[in-house]
């Protein structure tokens, strides 16, 4: 499975992109692929403020629902409004075209508890 390096990851199994004051958030490819078909992706709403661990997304697979918890705290600037029809890119691509939110970040201090990908690839191993 691939992790890049480029981007820090949650013991939820979240990648977290950091450009500047904001994040791109999305499901990392280890628990993507513990998903069936992806059949719907319901996220939380742009101008939503969200604190670390509140509920931002679900995602719905054939056999599952996955509730998708933040990772951090900060006011979603931008939702992927291309789940909505194509929610299958969660699985084909978690890296770039299946990101949920953006988010600007008011608390860059919990960027410090989140995993790079060597610590994450480690964990999982532990799991």
């Amino acid at each position: 499975m691939e992790y890049p390096e480029d981007l820090l990851y949650s013991e939820d199994h979240l990648w977290v992109l950091v450009e500047g004051d904001s994040a791109t958030i999305g499901l990392s490819e280890h628990i993507q692929a513990m998903l069936d078909e992806v059949v719907s992706v319901d996220l939380a709403e742009e101008g939503d403020q969200l604190d670390l661990g509140s509920p931002m997304a679900s995602v719905e697979s054939s056999d599952d629902l996955l509730e998708v918890y933040s990772p951090l705290s900060g006011e979603i600037i931008e939702v992927n409004e291309g789940l909505a029809d194509s929610p299958e890119w969660v699985h084909v691509s978690p890296y770039e075209d299946g990101w949920l939110l953006r988010v600007k970040i008011t608390a860059p201090e919990e960027l410090d508890d989140l995993l790079n990908a060597k610590e994450y690839r480690e964990f999982i191993e532990e799991e």
